[in-house]
């Protein structure tokens, strides 16, 4: 029996939140056994792949990113899994694989659905953290109870900008002088509903949340969610002028590849749906969208990206001046990535590298950089739009390959807290458990360079990601199919030399996949094919590895 929410829990306002954290902080006035330990800061972003100045990109400005990155341990091969919101983000903060959430599509909660699986936030605040939501942490919706999980996960009411019930309604001017829901959406913040823009509100709320923290000895673990560079990309329009169309390039793949399944291929269906891209009258499935189209659709993702790096270094930035660097965990991460035209594609909901792949990085005050000396700046804030700001290098990185279901152990192992145990199989019974690994050897410098048996043998390294599907060619319900319309699942494995692909039927009733009954395999070399164009799964020169490698 789940605790009923509070009356009112997703309405209230500014001035009740933060009256509920006053509240929340008084009552936290106590020697709890997390005195001294230290914060936690969690960015999660939506739909952003590894576009970054800091993972070698050369075109996009992402100078406070960038920043971040240069105190930080980088992941450069780090995977979620699952390509789709609400599946990624309930997978990574539980802890548990999708096949154990049970949730592949946006229509069920977990607690109801699978198992009373504990969160990394619920874990934090049962060990003595003052927890906070703002923006987009957990997905809206049923998927997190209408509540985003609360109160388990959070200390009082998460905190959603006031703007974001606009994002998907008619606020695009277009050149008619109309305004439209529009996939392409720059903006005058003036003219906008409300005079602002979901992921500012949601870093000046982070601010004030930060400064009220300040003043008080509990240690506190704050997750922010940004919306951008999410679809519709509605962002300020002066970001366009980073990115000017002449320098945009097209993907270096932008076609369908011969050798891919249908049932592997994704319809991009939620970006038809939009009136501009409902004016160039594209075929369905497979497109293509007109080439001039594609560099617009480039060049907004890339300025949504640069908008989204000024909003975290407006926070970072704040984290400095409050002189909570030193003693703050920061941790940048994606729900999964997004593909501009890779495999003809402009979406995420499949298991290649470009849709699966995540920006991942931890600073760690003291481990991943010397702690900042009095009156030492870690973060002072970056402008995108100067063109003398150097690219800075990342402090450390790691090619290891990585998931994102290996937040929840590592975030408590790196605060001192007792890594939750492996779960057994099943584990819907057990409410405290992981199925990611501790990645908490990386960070360990010395040791790993000195010591053979902390080192990983990358051979040994795995992956794992899924999607579902309703059949097997594309169709409108291909992209986010519910439940009750899966009928193949396809399991996909990436080491350091491979990403092999297994498509098969799946019970939803049962929750059963069935590796006997095989629709459609892809088997790519990373080495020889990085970008997954020639699948050779049914070249018989690799069919019996092919076969070897099943479940």
């Amino acid at each position: 029996m789940l605790p009923p929410s509070p009356p009112g829990w997703r309405l209230l306002g500014l001035g009740l939140v933060l009256v509920s954290v006053g509240a929340v902080l008084e009552a936290s006035v106590q020697a709890d056994s997390a005195t001294g330990a230290l914060n936690v800061l969690l960015i999660i972003v939506d739909d952003l792949r590894p576009s970054l100045g800091c993972y070698g990109d050369k075109l996009v400005r992402s100078p406070n990113i960038d920043q971040l990155a240069s105190h930080s341990l980088l992941f450069q091969n780090a995977f979620a899994q699952q390509a789709v919101c609400a599946p990624s983000r309930v997978s990574f903060l539980t802890g548990r694989r999708p096949d154990t959430t049970r949730l592949y599509d946006f229509n069920s909660y977990w607690r109801v659905h699978a198992g009373n699986f504990s969160t990394i936030p619920q874990y934090f605040k049962e060990n003595g953290y003052l927890t906070m939501s703002v923006g987009k942490v957990f997905h809206p919706g049923i998927s997190s109870n209408h509540s985003d999980d609360s109160p388990y996960s959070w200390s009082f009411p998460p905190y959603h900008p006031s703007s974001e019930k606009y994002e998907n309604t008619k606020t695009c001017r277009g050149q008619d002088g109309e305004l439209h829901a529009n996939l392409l959406c720059p903006v005058d913040i003036v003219d906008v509903p409300e005079g602002t823009l979901p992921d500012k509100q949601s870093t000046e709320q982070a601010i004030r949340l930060l400064e009220k923290m300040k003043t008080t000895g509990s240690p506190f673990f704050l997750a922010v969610g940004y919306h951008k560079p999410h679809i519709p990309f509605r962002y300020p329009k002066e970001f366009q002028k980073l990115y000017p169309l002449e320098n945009i390039t097209l993907a270096p793949d932008p076609q369908v590849p011969d050798g891919l399944p249908p049932v592997a291929y994704n319809p991009w269906m939620d970006i038809r749906q939009r009136e501009d891209v409902q004016a160039l009258n594209i075929s369905v499935p497979y497109g293509p969208i007109p080439v001039d189209f594609q560099r617009k659709i480039r060049q907004s993702y890339f300025a949504s990206v640069s908008y989204l790096d000024t909003q975290v270094g407006h926070l970072l930035s704040t984290l400095d001046d409050l002189q909570l660097a030193n003693n703050t965990i920061i941790v940048f991460t994606s729900d999964h990535g997004w593909a501009l035209g890779e495999h003809g594609e402009w979406a995420k909901y499949s298991n290649f590298d470009v849709t699966t792949r995540v920006p991942l990085m931890f600073y760690v005050p003291g481990k991943t950089a010397l702690l900042p000396k009095a009156g030492e700046k870690f973060f002072p804030y970056l402008d995108p739009f100067n063109s003398t700001t150097e690219l800075m290098e990342p402090g450390r990185q790691t090619m290891d390959l990585v998931e994102l279901v290996s937040l929840f152990p590592t975030l408590a192992a790196l605060a001192g807290l007792q890594v939750p145990p492996h779960c057994p199989v099943p584990s819907f019974h057990v409410e405290l458990c992981r199925e990611g690994q501790n990645l908490l050897k990386h960070f360990r410098f010395h040791d790993v360079e000195n010591d053979p048996y902390l080192r990983s043998n990358p051979r040994e390294l795995i992956a794992y990601s899924q999607y579902p599907r309703p059949a097997d060619s594309p169709q409108w319900n291909s992209d986010k199919p519910s439940l009750k319309d899966i009928k193949i699942m396809g399991y996909s494995i990436r080491t350091i030399d491979y990403r092999y692909t297994i498509w098969v039927g799946f019970n939803p009733d049962e929750f059963m996949a069935n590796f006997s009954d095989i629709h459609a395999g892809e088997l790519y070399f990373v080495d020889s094919d990085p970008l997954q164009d020639h699948n050779i799964y049914n070249d018989s020169q690799h069919g019996e590895l092919a076969q070897s490698l099943m479940p």
